[in-house]
């Protein structure tokens, strides 16, 4: 059980190595944090003890239907308390999504990779949420080419299950074209 003192952050991401750590990091900084790895899990711990914050991952697992996804634990949040301050995080960002998140009633969004700095500035900013890709200064922060173009490789990827060789076959590259540019690190924007 958490302590009722502590801030309450619910960590919604299937990516266990992920989750751990920045449970850890949360953790020592004050939060007191429950962790969940599918939409069903989450959709449990709130139901249990809604949260004050959600840090929820755009991807997950779904043992009902194949359509679940972060959104849907968005949805279900602001339904079993619309004062959960939820941000939604994700290595797949698109405008499309970052707005459906917003829609549903999510703070902020984040792409990975992310620090805790940034998302701590994401749950205080609660009460000045902005547009997504654009700074508070108005400027826009519409993601680079490459960094969509990383974006969409990974998420290619993922629904290959990690297969290179049948992505490269999706995309229309070359195996050893795809393999360079998987060695690269992503850009920030």
């Amino acid at each position: 059980m958490t302590d009722d003192t502590l801030p309450s952050l619910l960590l919604v991401d299937d990516d266990e190595v992920f989750r751990t750590r920045l449970a850890r990091a949360m953790g020592s900084r004050g939060y007191a944090v429950r962790e969940a790895a599918t939409v069903e899990d989450a959709t449990i711990a709130a139901r249990e003890d809604s949260p004050e914050l959600a840090l929820v991952d755009l991807r997950l697992p779904s043992t009902a239907s194949q359509g679940a996804s972060g959104l849907d634990v968005v949805r279900s949040l602001k339904e079993i308390d619309p004062t959960t301050n939820v941000v939604v995080l994700t290595g797949y960002g698109s405008i499309a999504t970052a707005l459906e998140a917003v829609r549903l009633g999510a703070t902020h969004y984040l792409t990975k990779p992310v620090d805790v700095d940034e998302i701590l500035a994401a749950f205080a900013r609660r009460d000045a949420p902005d547009t997504p890709f654009v700074s508070e200064r108005g400027d826009e922060q519409v993601p680079s080419l490459a960094r969509v173009e990383w974006e969409h490789i990974q998420r290619v990827l993922t629904d290959c299950q990690g297969n290179v060789s049948k992505a490269a076959r999706l995309l229309g590259v070359h195996r050893r074209s795809l393999q360079r540019k998987l060695g690269k690190m992503p850009t920030r924007r």
